[in-house]
């Protein structure tokens, strides 16, 4: 085990559960599983998370909130509720992070609240809510032209936000078009946690398997110790595309041997 826990999200298998994770985490050696909160029933329930950890003994490290747009409504159709929820579910699997996108520029009342709602559950839980760097979207306006518009409220950089705690993903990175290295510096002493997963530059969310994208997925691995880093590095990578479960397997174990060749550096 690196010195940086090596974790993979539950999101990397899907279509497959949760329950598929663990087992792949714990088969091929991962230090831990994060949770991605969404359909998945076994997602949901902090309780049966616990069992299945103590059966397979491949711990949670973290608990991605339910914020996408497909999970508007897992737990509670109120932001402010999920976001507690998570926290409490992270407690209760002794999880040290809660990773949680910044609000949709919709949610107005939660946006005015995100700031002190963060500090606030930080404050009473000892939890880290590591809040996520996102990307724009491009909206087409004819002629081969397009615009980029921001979904997020104050923006998709969370160091807007002046949160303590980040989470680095490189894949949202190069969707935004942004340099991940120099987000790290902006992130400073609050990098929290890493989604580790590759990139080509195109304006949609990747999440290749890293090395067979452009992005500084190695760089910034091996700069994680002398930034002071204290967190964790989760694989965020996406699968669905294998053909069966043994393809599936050989990139999940290149990722985790990717993570562990550019930490140990």
């Amino acid at each position: 085990m690196t010195a940086v826990p090596v974790g993979l999200s539950t999101a990397s298998v899907w279509p497959q559960t949760a329950a598929t994770a663990f087992a792949y985490a714990g088969e091929l050696g991962y230090d831990g599983v994060e949770v991605m909160v969404w359909a998945d029933p076994l997602s949901q329930s902090p309780a049966e998370l616990r069992r299945r950890s103590r059966s397979t003994g491949v711990p949670v490290l973290a608990v991605h909130a339910p914020c996408l747009l497909i999970t508007q409504r897992v737990w509670s159709p109120d932001p402010h509720v999920r976001l507690r929820r998570a926290v409490a579910a992270a407690q209760e699997l002794e999880a040290a992070t809660v990773v949680v996108h910044p609000p949709f520029r919709w949610q107005r009342r939660y946006a005015d609240a995100f700031p002190d709602l963060v500090a606030e559950l930080e404050d009473g839980s000892g939890v880290a809510v590591a809040v996520e760097n996102m990307f724009p979207v491009r909206r087409g306006l004819g002629a081969g032209r397009a615009v980029e518009v921001s979904a997020f409220r104050p923006s998709i950089d969370p160091t807007d936000g002046g949160h303590r705690h980040f989470t680095l993903d490189l894949s949202h990175a190069s969707a935004a078009g942004v340099d991940a290295l120099e987000l790290a510096d902006r992130m400073g002493r609050g990098l929290h946690h890493v989604h580790l997963a590759d990139g080509t530059g195109l304006p949609k969310d990747e999440h290749l398997v890293p090395g067979r994208g452009d992005q500084p997925c190695g760089a910034l691995l091996e700069s994680l110790a002398g930034r002071g880093f204290t967190g964790q590095v989760v694989l965020e990578v996406n699968t669905r595309h294998a053909r069966g479960p043994g393809e599936r397997k050989r990139e999940l174990e290149e990722s985790l041997l990717f993570a562990r060749l550019h930490l140990d550096q």
